[in-house]
């Protein structure tokens, strides 16, 4: 095996390592802020194996759209969220985990059953270079047009949301439950620094 494969599997090795460690990550650790730290490490690693395969346009995309827009969306969404609200206990928790395993199961024996089917063409077609940007630009406005605009849609709706939540403090309702919201109470949760009004009302005279 020469130097340049040696190195390649290597890489490979490290950034798929990468993945799958971030993955489990994401999903398992109980901490959203380092769940979504970790999901921009899983889209770097991706981007990592992207180069591999010569496809600097997709990895570039990948980094430029998925880590520095969709990532960064998501930890300004947690970040502003009003986490100081105690969660309500959810019912049936273990049936719920079964099941989402029993999914998660399912999709990995698809995606396995695939790999191993699908008659790969090894070691596949040459490298077109910088043609292969260009083909890309024509396949996005002509024959995926339609998921493209989706995408964008689902995006503006994921940041219309964030804003909604981040901004709960300036609506008369809760956009959750539907009371009227208590403003003097949401704004001291939001400034932990600010003194709670028993401390700021002036005392009562003593008799």
């Amino acid at each position: 095996m020469s130097l340049a494969l040696s190195t390649q599997l290597i890489c490979f090795l490290l950034l798929s390592g990468a993945l799958l460690l971030g993955a489990l990550g994401v999903v398992l650790l109980p901490n959203v802020v380092y769940s979504a730290f970790l999901l921009g490490g899983v889209l770097l690693s991706m981007a990592g194996l992207y180069l591999l395969l010569n496809a600097s346009f997709v990895a570039a995309a990948q980094v430029l759209v998925y880590v520095g827009a969709v990532n960064v969306l998501i930890l300004f969404a947690i970040m502003l969220v009003n986490k100081r609200q105690p969660l309500r206990p959810m019912r049936v928790l273990l049936l719920r985990r079964l099941l989402s395993v029993g999914v998660c199961l399912g999709l990995l024996a698809l995606l396995v059953q695939v790999a191993l089917t699908t008659p790969w063409a090894l070691p596949g077609p040459p490298s077109i270079g910088e043609a292969a940007i260009i083909r890309i630009g024509e396949h996005f406005f002509t024959d995926y047009l339609l998921p493209f605009e989706v995408a964008s849609v689902l995006l503006l709706m994921a940041m219309i949301g964030a804003i909604v939540l981040a901004r709960r403090d300036v609506l008369a309702r809760d956009v959750v439950t539907g009371a009227p919201a208590d403003q003097a109470l949401l704004e001291r949760q939001r400034s932990p620094l600010l003194p709670s009004q028993d401390a700021s009302s002036p005392s009562a005279p003593s008799p």
